[in-house]
């Protein structure tokens, strides 16, 4: 099953629950993946985003809420920052377990081994590597600090 069938699946099954909350997070992340999949037909893939298209859109819409979360923190607006907490909660049930720290790490020096990386001047190759393997596993913003000293280690 792929994700856009499992996104479909549990949008017909919000809609049968009446679970509101649920039916306008999931509405928002098909049209986002609609709207890369229109961007990936002008690239000339006209199949649209693969899966791990899907899941970059997730950690996407993510990060977004993150950010808006700490600007509704300091405007004091408490009831947008549980609206977006809670749509970050649905999001997240569409990701795959994240990796804890110690797991990364020991994926990030999997993948600095398979493919030789030796300096940092491979860690644009090692994030690359790490995002077609890792995809929705790891936050590649922490990860990219753990490469980094790995790297110059």
């Amino acid at each position: 099953m792929t994700k856009r069938d499992e996104l479909s699946d549990a949008l017909k099954l919000a809609m049968k629950a009446r679970d509101q909350a649920t039916v306008a997070t999931v509405r928002l992340i098909l049209a986002k993946i609609k709207d890369r999949d229109i961007e990936a037909r002008g690239g000339g893939n006209d199949g649209g985003i693969d899966d791990a298209g899907v899941l970059s859109v997730l950690q996407a819409m993510i990060k977004q809420r993150r950010d808006s979360i700490e600007m509704y923190q300091k405007g004091n607006r408490q009831d947008l920052v549980d609206q977006e907490a809670g749509e970050i909660a649905i999001i997240e049930r569409f990701l795959p377990q994240q990796l804890d720290t110690t797991a990364t790490e020991a994926a990030i020096r999997e993948t600095i081994a398979a493919i030789g990386a030796a300096g940092i001047k491979d860690m644009g190759r090692t994030m690359a590597a790490l995002k077609d393997k890792y995809a929705g596993q790891i936050d590649f913003q922490k990860a990219s600090g753990i490469v980094k000293t790995v790297l110059n280690g």
